[in-house]
């Protein structure tokens, strides 16, 4: 948590500049009842914390802070990898129904939705929590 960016918008006193991913991996071997060998398995638990997306009018960023340029890419790269898991979660969807078979999934069009790419299209259990 110490690593997080945070900063003020108009919106948000201690708005979330970045996406948070902990990663937890379990790997374990148990042996086989009848002794033939040993039954490897390996599990993951993703938690993702996302930025909320900005729009540009009601972030605020004042054009003449120096901070401003690095605010906005900050606000451009969250929306991007918002944007890219949407699609992406769209584009499973569509294939899971049978309607769009050949369509690309983007997955590396952004790090978030690369590094989730097992989880969300892979053999896995996959929940969403959403706050508001």
């Amino acid at each position: 948590q110490h690593q997080r960016m945070i900063g003020e918008t108009k919106m948000n006193k201690a708005s979330s500049r970045s996406h948070s991913l902990f990663t937890i991996q379990v790997d374990g071997k148990i042996s086989l009842i009848d002794g033939d060998g040993d039954f490897d398995f390996t599990g993951k638990l993703h938690m993702v914390d996302l930025a909320g997306s900005e729009c540009a009018k009601s972030a605020g960023n004042d054009k003449s802070a120096p901070e401003a340029v690095a605010r906005e890419r900050e606000r451009m790269n969250i929306n991007r990898s918002l944007l890219t898991l949407g699609r992406v979660i769209t584009i499973l969807k569509e294939k899971s129904l049978h309607k769009n078979v050949n369509a690309r999934i983007p997955y590396r069009d952004s790090k978030l939705t690369r590094v989730l790419q097992e989880s969300l299209g892979g053999r896995c259990k996959t929940v969403v929590v959403a706050t508001i």
